[in-house]
């Protein structure tokens, strides 16, 4: 395979899509930004239902290997901090409890925690949060995928721990919300 052409149509739109659409550009905290714009993309795509939610979060993140390798090429850095489709997909799929809440459970319209209401907002900031923190943090598991794969694969990889486990966290409060509605406290 020879060099890259300097400019391309398709390199051009693996590197928008990779910086999620400039947002890795940001001078300060570009991953957070990269966040930001997964619940951005989190409002719309949380009214899919759980098989599309999943489908969708499935195929940002292969995209993603895919435009992260492009981009480290581009950047001549491995994962680089431009590259932010890592943060985007990471932070979707910490957010996956609440559709799975609103998709399991039914009966959560009317108790505050659902799309919009107070509740639901204050759940979405506990997600956003916490992915941050795991994803910054790097514990065990994050930061052995990190150091383990090569490529866009590595890239995407550390987030996707960092947002399995920012789910898993995630889930607590979310399931406790639900019990205290269920039971008529107030969320």
């Amino acid at each position: 395979m020879g060099p890259e052409p300097r400019f391309s149509a398709t390199r051009a739109l693996a590197l928008a899509l990779a910086t999620a659409g400039g947002v890795g550009f940001a001078p300060l905290a570009p991953g957070t930004f990269g966040s930001l714009v997964g619940v951005l993309l989190f409002l719309p795509f949380s009214h899919f239902g759980l098989p599309l939610y999943c489908l969708t979060l499935a195929a940002l993140t292969c995209l993603g290997v895919w435009v992260s390798d492009v981009a480290e090429r581009a950047f001549g850095r491995s994962d680089d901090g431009r590259i932010v489709i890592d943060e985007v997909a990471g932070q979707l799929l910490t957010l996956l409890p609440l559709v799975i809440l609103s998709s399991w459970w039914p009966g959560v319209a009317g108790t505050g925690l659902e799309i919009g209401n107070s509740g639901w907002w204050a759940l979405v900031v506990t997600a956003f949060v916490l992915f941050r923190v795991f994803d910054i943090w790097k514990p065990g598991p994050v930061r052995w995928v990190e150091q383990s794969f090569p490529g866009g694969v590595g890239v995407m990889a550390d987030d996707m721990v960092a947002g399995v486990l920012g789910a898993t966290v995630f889930s607590a409060p979310v399931f406790a919300a639900l019990a205290l509605v269920a039971r008529g406290s107030p969320a």
